[in-house]
């Protein structure tokens, strides 16, 4: 499992020229899931994303995390993390979950969140999704299960 997570001021998810979600400061997250995740790899990725202190407290440190700033998130499914461009210029994509177990992850992953931070917006599980934020920093941690 990976999660791209990106401090933002703000995020929006645009599907089909409506504005699908928008959050404002908080965490725009990136979600890829491969086939060999479980339940218990969302449970591990989805603590440490709430526990990631990457906001300034008032000397200017990175040392609060999302609760203590009253943040919210957009998770954001994106298969793409899993591309493998080792060989040629197209990349595979043979190592992301399959579509039906992905999406039932992800789901899993919003449930776990909206548990513990007040607002969770998402996307849509695959659909065109055009999606945009401004970048607070620029500050941007990718987790990878494999390096937990």
């Amino acid at each position: 499992m990976k999660f791209v997570i990106q401090r933002v001021s703000r995020a929006q998810v645009v599907i089909d020229n409506s504005l699908y979600s928008e959050i404002e400061r908080g965490f725009l997250v990136l979600v890829g899931v491969c086939q060999e995740d479980t339940r218990e790899t969302a449970d591990k990725m989805v603590k440490k994303l709430i526990g990631l202190r990457i906001f300034a407290d008032g000397a200017g440190k990175t040392n609060l995390a999302l609760k203590d700033v009253g943040g919210q998130l957009l998770l954001v499914s994106q298969f793409t993390l899993y591309a493998d461009c080792r060989k040629g210029n197209r990349p595979s994509f043979l190592k992301a979950g399959d579509p039906e177990y992905a999406n039932e992850m992800y789901e899993y992953i919003v449930e776990s969140c909206q548990k513990q931070v007040e607002t969770v917006r998402t996307g849509v599980f695959g659909a065109d999704m055009k999606v945009t934020l401004t970048n607070d920093g620029p500050f941007t941690v990718v987790l990878d299960s494999a390096e937990l």
